[in-house]
């Protein structure tokens, strides 16, 4: 997330284990994978944002505030906490796109379980997604990276051939950064910059009731890569590229702004669910998901109500989530990605999931949110 101004926190390697506890419980109860919980956090990682967001965004401006902006050039803030990237505008025809993610070794990526080159390509991948889901161009990032002292030089190499090896497959520079010693793991801080046309931008806040909800590709391959790495089984990076090597849609969504379809966007890596509940909250809407509609990655578990729940829930997919007019056509592949309607805008609050008989439900995010404890399910006594 950018400075508290992504919308709730990234991809993360246990994102799962909450709310897929009946699916991970054996595997965690005997490796106790689940410490990194932080119980000292006071708060929710939605409510802590929601309280940055609130104090942040009401500071009352100065004069010496408004003395730098005239000097600077009329460099203001557009869109800030909430959205994929903050907007800022300067003098000219382009808006300014920025994000910033962590990845910590630990919590997004393990060593032992991915190759550096690969711990390097989804550090950049994290914020070119950001980049795509405003519908923008990627130009340049920076990385600051934190190492443990025995940590040899060869995987610090691997992991920038892949980092740059992404960065030059979309144009983007590395620009700087900073380095530091780490006392605990590899940590990663990446900043992207981006650009786009002057209020272009797509922002989550412009859906409306009635308008469709898409999706793109096809969802819970990168979940069910960390459910076989739980179960201590061998994954094959070529069976599951979209959690090895994800491949952020920044063409389908140069397509879409270039046709003027979204109303609103947001990239998936949080969950459906998850995500689609940020894009409903800003957009002050409800949503009905069609579940037969809902793409289901064919490298999931053969149990399709595993793999459901896992493209659904299971998140680090780096989709995008769109939503469109209903009178506005909309392919069913673009830049060769299928594009899928999985349901429609509703009005009032509230998500709900509809299956082929009409039948609804409460649709719940839960997908990966920081700081929140895992809530077992509770086992019924003999």
């Amino acid at each position: 997330m950018y400075l508290f101004c992504r919308h709730l926190g990234k991809g993360s390697l246990f994102r799962s284990v909450p709310q897929h506890w009946d699916l991970y419980k054996p595997v965690l109860l005997r490796n106790a994978c689940y410490a990194y919980y932080v119980s000292s956090v006071p708060s929710s990682e939605r409510a802590l944002i929601s309280k940055i967001r609130r104090i942040a965004g009401y500071l009352p401006a100065t004069p010496a505030s408004r003395k730098l902006l005239r000097r600077t050039g009329d460099l203001r803030l557009v869109t800030g906490i909430g959205d994929d990237c903050a907007v800022l505008r300067a003098t000219g025809r382009s808006d300014l796109l920025v994000t910033t993610d962590f990845s910590l070794e630990g919590v997004h990526f393990r060593r032992d379980w991915h190759p550096p080159e690969f711990v390097g390509h989804r550090c950049l991948a994290r914020g070119l997604s950001d980049i795509a889901a405003m519908g923008g161009e990627p130009v340049a990032a920076f990385l600051s990276l934190a190492v443990p002292d025995n940590l040899s030089q060869a995987w610090i190499d691997r992991f920038l051939d892949g980092f740059l090896r992404l960065a030059r497959k979309f144009g983007v520079r590395l620009a700087g950064g900073d380095t530091s010693q780490s006392t605990q793991g590899v940590l990663a801080d990446v900043i992207v910059i981006g650009s786009i046309s002057r209020g272009q931008a797509i922002l989550r806040s412009g859906a409306k009731p009635g308008d469709r909800i898409y999706v793109t590709g096809s969802l819970g391959e990168s979940a069910s890569a960390l459910k076989l790495f739980y179960s201590k089984k061998k994954v094959d990076s070529k069976r599951f590229p979209r959690h090895f090597l994800p491949i952020p849609r920044i063409e389908v969504a140069r397509i879409l702004r270039m046709k003027n379809i979204p109303t609103s966007m947001i990239d998936l890596s949080d969950g459906l669910s998850t995500d689609l509940s940020h894009l409903c909250e800003e957009s002050h809407i409800g949503a009905e998901v069609n579940s037969a509609a809902i793409p289901i990655a064919q490298t999931g578990p053969k149990n399709k109500s595993a793999a459901f729940h896992l493209a659904l829930h299971g998140g680090e997919d780096y989709e995008l989530l769109f939503t469109a007019p209903p009178g506005i056509k909309v392919s069913s592949r673009i830049a060769h990605v299928s594009i899928t309607c999985i349901g429609e805008i509703t009005r009032g609050q509230g998500m709900f999931l509809s299956d082929a008989n009409g039948r609804r439900s409460r649709l719940k995010p839960l997908g990966w949110e920081h700081f929140r404890a895992p809530q077992p399910t509770r086992q019924k006594t003999k």
